[in-house]
């Protein structure tokens, strides 16, 4: 590409040296520099790119991007403010702004963002579109799954998957739009045309602060759809939840709402749960209809609620909308029923809030005939405040494992003692390894009982330090229970 235009609306304050006349490749990571490439410095958490700007240099970059004079005096090097901001600009320049060629829809919200993504993906693939999604389980790209870093990957990846969904001929590509990517500008030049919103609550405190602030990041996306009108784009809301009304004031596009409590032109009615999939009412503009699907639990009512908004928004016809959710599976790790031969039900989940833990449990009591063992863990080094509340959500359940989830450099007895300070009642244990804990709530299990394991959903994985060590909820519970049960 040629460099001139690459930069042509970059900010800059100092070019030192002179431009090459064109680049062919972009990075922010000094080991996938390459003869061509344009090399950004980006001061992350735990390392800074200015420190690795010589090693590009000497790979073979044509152009080095700083916040800071560098002695680098073969490679031009352009000086600027934010080398985040310059990052995105570069990236969705250098791409093509590729999301001007596809639907795009973000889905943002504390919880159901992976599963109102994958709802959408499945029920978009169903109904004869080809589609990407991206977000915590990784980057799905027509049926075939990469992994990522981040619920929101960096502005640079995130430019890229788009580029290879529309290679790829996607017409379609859903993301979720993390707290953390908003306020970053992981998003930059990203073109939406559809913006949903699932809820708001306690969540992700240690990084905004405060639920105003964590509200006001999760805004940005319906701020974002821009103020041209002649293009086709709107915001879902989430009726039952008091934020929708203030991110309904936060764009100038058409509101589509909602909701199984409050009203809406969406709404939920006679709500039927079981243990093999959810049925309900559906009562909007064009009547009422009757709705079946393989989704677990009121949550999956409200998730599935937004999928169908979006797509009716978007312009698909609502009966055949209605026909793709009844046919798709559940989404790996939410609410996911284990197959098993055993005398007990099992359910993996990647509940991780107070919230999420509530809905976890109400989704399986209607059909309860025994006891909830419900097993639940936190990460280390990250927000305490909200420990004891998810213990306390739990204890609604006849007995409560206490873990660790991604213990990180915390210790056990850290994350335990926060977590066990919100029990309501005595019938508990506190098992700091995760693998353990597992095996401990299978063990207590009886004919009749509801497991739910909480926190991991489809991770395979425990962090312990900076360590990612190989563990699986879901293979653990199925062995410990053919073990008990055969």
């Amino acid at each position: 590409m040629n460099t001139q235009q690459l930069i042509e609306n970059i900010p800059y304050n100092q070019l030192i040296g002179t431009l090459p006349e064109t680049v062919e490749h972009i990075t922010m990571d000094s080991r996938e520099v390459r003869r061509g490439s344009v090399f950004i410095c980006i001061k992350g958490y735990t390392v800074d790119g200015h420190d690795f700007a010589q090693q590009a240099a000497v790979q073979g970059a044509v152009l080095i991007v700083s916040e800071q004079p560098l002695d680098l005096p073969d490679t031009p090097v352009l000086i600027v403010a934010d080398s985040d901001r310059t990052l995105g600009l570069l990236a969705a320049k250098f791409y093509g702004y590729p999301s001007k060629e596809m639907q795009m829809i973000g889905v943002t919200g504390t919880n159901g963002k992976t599963s109102v993504s994958g709802i959408l993906h499945s029920m978009l693939m169903e109904l004869g579109k080809t589609s990407a999604v991206t977000g915590t389980i990784g980057f799905n790209l027509n049926g075939e799954l990469h992994p990522s870093a981040n619920t929101t990957s960096d502005a640079l990846t995130t430019q890229q998957m788009i580029a290879k969904a529309k290679e790829a001929g996607c017409s379609h590509m859903t993301m979720e739009v993390s707290s953390h990517g908003l306020v970053l500008g992981r998003l930059a030049g990203v073109e939406f045309n559809t913006a949903i919103f699932t809820n708001l609550t306690h969540d992700h405190l240690d990084f905004h602060g405060t639920m105003d602030e964590y509200g006001h990041a999760k805004g940005l996306l319906f701020s974002q759809l821009g103020q041209n009108l002649q293009e086709k784009k709107q915001a879902v809301l989430n009726a039952d939840d008091p934020w929708s009304k203030k991110y309904a004031d936060m764009t100038s596009h058409p509101v589509y709402t909602y909701g199984v409590k409050e009203a809406a032109q969406f709404k939920a009615g006679n709500i039927e749960m079981g243990d093999q999939g959810t049925k309900f009412t559906l009562t909007c503009s064009e009547g009422e209809f009757a709705v079946s699907m393989k989704l677990l639990g009121q949550f999956n009512v409200s998730n599935a609620l937004a999928a169908i908004t979006a797509l009716y928004a978007e312009g698909f016809e609502l009966a055949e909308v209605l026909a793709a959710l009844s046919r798709i599976a559940p989404v790996e790790g939410r609410m996911q029923k284990v197959e098993l031969d055993a005398p007990v039900s099992i359910f993996i989940d990647y509940a991780h809030t107070p919230d999420a833990i509530e809905k976890a449990i109400d989704a399986v009591a209607d059909f309860k005939t025994n006891r909830i063992i419900f097993l639940v863990g936190t990460g280390g080094n990250r927000d305490k405040t909200k420990r004891p509340i998810m213990a306390q959500k739990a204890s609604v359940a006849d007995y409560v494992v206490l873990t660790t989830d991604d213990p990180r450099y915390e210790e056990y007895d850290s994350i335990l003692n926060d977590l066990q300070t919100g029990m309501a009642h005595a019938n508990f244990a506190c098992i700091g390894d995760r693998a353990e804990a597992v095996k401990h709530a299978v063990a207590q299990a009886e004919p009749g009982d509801i497991i739910i394991l909480a926190g991991k959903g489809h991770e395979d994985y425990q962090i312990i330090g900076s360590t990612k060590y190989p563990h699986s909820d879901k293979e653990i519970a199925v062995q410990e229970a053919l073990k008990k049960f055969r």
